[in-house]
């Protein structure tokens, strides 16, 4: 039986647990969710209102929920995060037969002893933090288990995923460790606020239960491939932190780009342009009459921040689609130097290869003309648009 869970608000300090954000003016307060001294962890943003969650079991060409969990529950860790407050737990994805395990940030930030164990109540094996990278909400782990332990778990690639496909997240959520549940996409490119401020863009909402302790657990496509790093959650309200059906994964392909950084530790140094910015598709060209099906729909420009200073030009109008919501009127952003962009996977990706303080050449699309702009990238500050 669940122990009795409890709040322990700790100001705006994370400590590696459960984000409590109330949502409300668009404030946010922190806290940790605990059951019975233990903290389990999935970031929350409180809302009202709830969406059923569906019932998946099965996808034409794909896999039944129970053939996937068969496949890849090995492959989701459970994490332990002891700090001075108590203990946070969270769930991992295993990358490698080297021990390698991907999670959440706030999973185990602020942990002075880290645990993980494979399967249900199994041993527990120590494990250092070889990189993090709070910008993205992650953090890369080094467990040191046996390889007979060890099943690392297919990467997919989110950027194929379309709303209404099914999906599945195994994780430990309130300490109850193999847990699965499935829905589907619920919708792409929402966007979600890092722990430490920062936008991060592209991600996937889906309607599969995601409770405190599935941070850092896998969301899977009926292939059996991980599409998303589960994260974030909405709410019914203050006093409530379990799932309403909206939860927010990090995209696969956004998590890749910062493996190999978070394995040499400097998955900090890349650069920054200061956008958010949405994927120009062609049902999103026809819909808006855009000039081109490719490229980076310039949202919002962080006030000072490289993209300001060059004068590339943010939205003036908004337009929905399929109820969500879009900017329109300012910059679309096709190339950076010879590398062509044709989502904002290529963006991140091609500004995270570059480093603070180089000068990058920006093409855009500007009133139905092409122009070419020099930014001058900056570090990321601490707290930003994206």
């Amino acid at each position: 039986m669940p122990k009795q869970k409890r709040s322990h608000p700790f100001g705006s300090a994370l400590l590696g647990g459960a984000v409590v954000a109330i949502f409300a003016t668009l404030a946010f307060a922190t806290g940790l969710v605990s059951s019975g001294g233990r903290t389990t962890t999935t970031r929350e943003v409180v809302a009202g209102g709830s969406t059923p969650v569906a019932d998946v079991t099965s996808n034409e060409g794909g896999n039944t929920v129970n053939q996937i969990y068969k496949a890849d529950a090995n492959g989701v860790a459970f994490i332990e995060s002891k700090m001075a407050e108590g203990v946070a737990s969270g769930s991992g994805v295993v990358l490698d037969d080297e021990g390698h395990v991907l999670t959440n940030n706030h999973v185990v930030e602020g942990g002075e002893e880290i645990k993980v164990s494979f399967e249900s109540e199994g041993q527990m094996y120590p494990a250092e933090v070889v990189g993090t990278e709070p910008n993205s909400d992650l953090a890369l782990l080094k467990v040191e288990a046996p390889a007979s332990q060890l099943h690392p778990l297919k990467l997919g690639d989110s950027s194929k995923m379309e709303v209404g496909d099914p999906v599945v997240a195994i994780g430990n959520p309130f300490d109850l460790q193999r847990t699965v549940t499935s829905g589907i996409v619920s919708a792409l490119q929402r966007e979600i606020t890092a722990p430490d401020g920062v936008k991060i863009d592209n991600v996937i909402q889906t309607d599969a239960a995601i409770n405190p302790g599935n941070s850092g657990g896998p969301l899977i496509n009926a292939s059996g491939e991980v599409i998303g790093i589960n994260s974030q959650i909405y709410t019914g309200g203050e006093g409530s932190d379990g799932n309403v059906g909206i939860g927010f994964a990090i995209p696969i392909n956004t998590a890749k780009e910062e493996i190999a950084r978070l394995k040499s530790g400097t998955a900090d140094e890349h650069g920054y342009l200061g956008i958010t910015g949405a994927t120009v598709t062609p049902e999103l060209a026809q819909a808006f009459n855009l000039p081109v099906e490719e490229g980076v729909l310039v949202q919002q420009v962080e006030e000072g921040g490289p993209a300001a200073a060059a004068g590339i030009q943010g939205a003036t109008t908004a337009a929905e689609v399929e109820g969500q919501e879009f900017g329109l009127g300012g910059d679309i952003i096709t190339a950076i130097g010879e590398e062509k962009i044709g989502s904002t996977e290529d963006l991140v990706k091609t500004i995270s290869d570059a480093h603070a303080g180089e000068t990058v050449e920006v093409t855009v699309i500007r009133g139905g003309q092409t122009a070419t702009v020099s930014v001058k990238l900056a570090e990321r500050p601490a707290t930003s648009a994206g």
